[in-house]
């Protein structure tokens, strides 16, 4: 089974695009003019990421479980 890591996602006012961050995989972002395709672009972040930490030899953390609160 896949391991499903939480994303953080959040709208940019600024740079006028969705944000999305995976908190568990440092520095694992991607952003999208939609939720969709910031969701889908950090979905391939999430897997190049674990790619490059393995091809280096750094472990790879398994995701955390988190309590989901809406604002």
């Amino acid at each position: 089974m896949k391991d499903k890591y939480d994303i953080v996602l959040h709208w940019s006012r600024e740079d006028r695009v969705f944000i999305a961050e995976v908190p568990d995989l440092p520095g694992c972002m991607a952003h999208g003019r939609s939720r969709a395709k910031a969701l889908a672009q950090v979905e391939e972040a999430i897997q190049l990421w674990i790619e490059v930490a393995r091809e280096a030899g750094m472990a790879v953390p398994q995701p955390k479980r988190r309590r989901v609160t809406r604002a």
